[in-house]
């Protein structure tokens, strides 16, 4: 892998970050020994400006080239998730129940390597800001970061976000324009009917048989209600309902996400959700209930700016090994509301290629530290040709 020859001098050292960050994993909001090791990290590597705080526990870097001219965003999220680790390393985490069971250790530690490299060489003309980013996992810290005034106190005029993807061979990046990563939405089904005997269900309203109904029904939306060139998702994960083998309940839940990536398809799941509930019901005879929870938009990319991103790549890897159109993800990830407000690319870095281990969120995952200088490497290498000296 073609990297910077001096990011490569302190690999060693960018292992000894992601493997501490590793080992002291904190959920979202909490990361406040986290954002204390980034602080402190940036202090010693010389950057203009530590701004600490930001949406509660995240910290803004602010680097200024040889020369004055636009200025960029790059930004790392920095949360763990409630998992117990499996994976038996030396540096697992310390923590029960905790783990960086995504990367964002490898994540954080990448940037600070970019960090390091460009504070000392300053090889730019405009300004970089370094956006440790909090509460990635379901908390939405980018928007809390935007709210908190991002934008206006770091004016960027283009952000961009990497994420390891275990799915590829270290060495391969991958990215694409338009909609990469999905919307991603949470519903809350309730069916109230009428409790009673369980050998005797004519004298009840079973909502168990309304929620089973209400699940067959909802298949529609993707298999007979999106275009086919479109995509979408519609996932019942929870059914609850009664607590006795001989008692038909009065109330039954379901529970669901929907994913999509076009804002009409979003907001025609949601109208007819509640069509659905409101018709199972009525056919029942029984009080039918729909809460719909927005969560992250979709992750859309600038076309322009996944056109430079993949140039970039290309410069290090080869342009073999730089897939810029790769397929759309069903997940979801909270640098959509950055790119809701900023052009800029969201691209994948290969550290797999099916490893066992490398499964992300998975109690067994952890990071591939031979990527890390690949990682600071592309950072730096995306300045420089984004923000060229004259």
């Amino acid at each position: 892998m073609p990297i910077v020859n001096r990011i490569a001098e302190f690999h060693a050292e960018m292992i000894a970050w992601r493997r501490h960050l590793h080992a002291h994993p904190e959920l979202a909001y909490e990361e406040v020994e986290t954002a204390r090791f980034v602080a402190q990290k940036l202090k010693e590597f010389g950057v203009d400006e530590v701004h600490e705080g930001i949406a509660r526990t995240g910290v803004v870097g602010v680097i200024r080239g040889q020369q004055p001219g636009p200025a960029i965003g790059l930004r790392a999220d920095m949360d763990a998730l409630p998992i117990q680790e499996r994976s038996g390393k030396p540096w697992a985490s310390k923590v029960p129940g905790k783990m960086h069971a995504c990367g964002h250790d490898g994540h954080t530690a990448m940037l600070l390597g970019a960090a390091r490299h460009l504070a000392e060489t300053r090889a730019f003309a405009g300004t970089v800001y370094l956006i440790f980013q909090p509460a990635e996992e379901g908390f939405a810290g980018a928007r809390a970061m935007l709210e908190e005034g991002l934008l206006e106190r770091f004016p960027m005029e283009r952000v961009f976000g990497l994420h390891n993807w275990p799915d590829l061979p270290p060495g391969r990046f991958a990215m694409r324009a338009g909609p990469a990563m999905a919307a991603a939405d949470r519903f809350t089904i309730t069916f109230e009917g009428a409790g009673c005997h369980g050998a005797m269900p004519h004298q009840g309203r079973d909502p168990v048989v309304a929620a089973a109904a209400c699940v067959q029904a909802l298949q529609i939306l993707v298999a007979r209600e999106t275009d086919p060139l479109d995509q979408a998702v519609v996932s019942v994960t929870r059914i609850a309902a009664g607590d006795a083998y001989n008692v038909i309940p009065d109330r039954a839940e379901l529970w669901g996400t929907v994913r999509t990536y076009r804002g009409t398809t979003r907001d025609a799941i949601e109208r007819r959700l509640g069509e659905i509930v409101q018709g199972v019901a009525a056919a029942y005879r029984m009080t039918g209930g729909l809460a719909f929870e927005r969560g992250y938009p979709a992750t859309v990319n600038s076309p322009e700016e996944v056109s430079l991103s993949a140039a970039v790549a290309g410069s290090l890897v080869g342009a073999a090994n730089v897939d810029a159109d790769h397929p759309p993800c069903m997940g979801a990830e909270d640098f959509a509301f950055m790119l809701e407000r900023r052009p800029g690319s969201y691209v994948w870095l290969g550290q797999g290629g099916g490893e066992e281990g490398r499964v992300c969120h998975s109690p067994t995952y952890d990071f591939n530290d031979e990527v890390l200088p690949l990682g600071a490497s592309y950072w730096v290498r995306l300045v420089e040709h984004l923000l060229p000296r004259r």
